[in-house]
């Protein structure tokens, strides 16, 4: 089966199963015997692959193989050198030390969709967006590395997973399309 490029709405849950309060896969894709590779957490959306090829899950998700995930974030206040350079090198989350990354601040993306609902807007409080490009990626990691360094998460959207990217495959969220496993390499 072709490898299932999928833009994950906010919101949505990463399993196929009935979630008692909210939409989950299976409310998108009709598609036997497909499971995600990496996963999103609910208030995370964008670029989920699917495949019913277990090696090749595998070789998506596990840091092992390094595929390279690109996040965009909109974070709480104003990056100055020194958080960058904190969220570039390893940083200690307490449970695990992350490994190095690739982190620079971009402008407000305009090819974005609009998040429903939207953040939560606060005039005292401006907001940046930082491009984030890591090749593990733990449970709720880019929010809790922001965080460490003091720029809490409002918005976190996965835009590449290796050379997949929703800016090269534009899908809307919700939308899906099939690719040749080939691809990713």
């Amino acid at each position: 089966m072709p490898l299932i490029l999928f833009n994950k709405p906010f919101q949505v849950m990463c399993q196929f199963s009935v979630h008692p309060t909210r939409q989950t896969l299976a409310d998108y894709l009709d598609i036997p015997n497909v499971y995600p590779a990496g996963r999103l957490d609910a208030d995370s959306e964008g670029l989920l692959l699917l495949t019913d090829d277990g090696k090749l899950q595998h070789d998506i998700s596990h840091p092992d193989h390094k595929q390279p995930k690109t996040y965009i974030a909109q974070v709480e206040g104003k990056p100055d050198s020194a958080m960058l350079a904190r969220l570039r090198n390893p940083l200690d989350l307490g449970d695990f030390v992350t490994q190095p990354c690739i982190v620079r601040q971009i402008y407000p993306p305009d090819w974005l969709w609009p998040r429903n609902p939207p953040i939560r807007e606060r005039s005292n409080h401006p907001t940046s967006w930082l491009a984030i490009t890591l090749s593990e990626g733990k449970n709720r990691q880019v929010r809790r590395m922001t965080a460490a360094v003091g720029l809490p998460t409002l918005r976190l959207v996965r835009i590449a997973i290796g050379n997949f990217s929703l800016q090269t495959h534009p899908l809307m969220p919700g939308e899906w399309r099939t690719v040749s496993p080939a691809e990713l390499r």
